[in-house]
């Protein structure tokens, strides 16, 4: 997992194909128990996506330029849009679930 220090490299990473955002914080500790169990579950299921953490405390203006108000979120970008969005209060198993359609349906309409 990356860790964003400026806007300028996290719209980089969103240049790519699949990137998972975690938006977090040093302090809060549901992110920072959440944070290698999406490390894991990306690992073991969708290796192919990219992930980055960024820490809305050492970089509140990127939190705030994607509407991040409430922590923990995690953002899906496919080819730079936005698919996928969860915060505060969700499940590893419904965001893997969700990841996991999305994620289908994209491959399916490169082919």
């Amino acid at each position: 997992m990356q860790t964003v220090a400026s806007a300028n490299q996290l719209d980089q990473l969103k240049r790519g194909a699949e990137l998972l955002v975690l938006f977090g914080g040093a302090h809060c500790g549901v992110c920072q128990s959440i944070k290698p169990k999406i490390e894991h579950v990306m690992a073991q299921r969708f290796p192919d996506i990219s992930i980055a953490y960024v820490d809305c405390e050492q970089t509140p203006d990127i939190c705030a330029q994607h509407g991040v108000f409430a922590l923990p979120a995690v953002k899906l970008f496919i080819e730079g849009q936005l698919c996928l969005e969860v915060a505060r209060s969700f499940s590893l198993q419904e965001l893997t679930s969700r990841m996991d359609r999305i994620h289908r349906l994209w491959q399916d309409s490169k082919c």
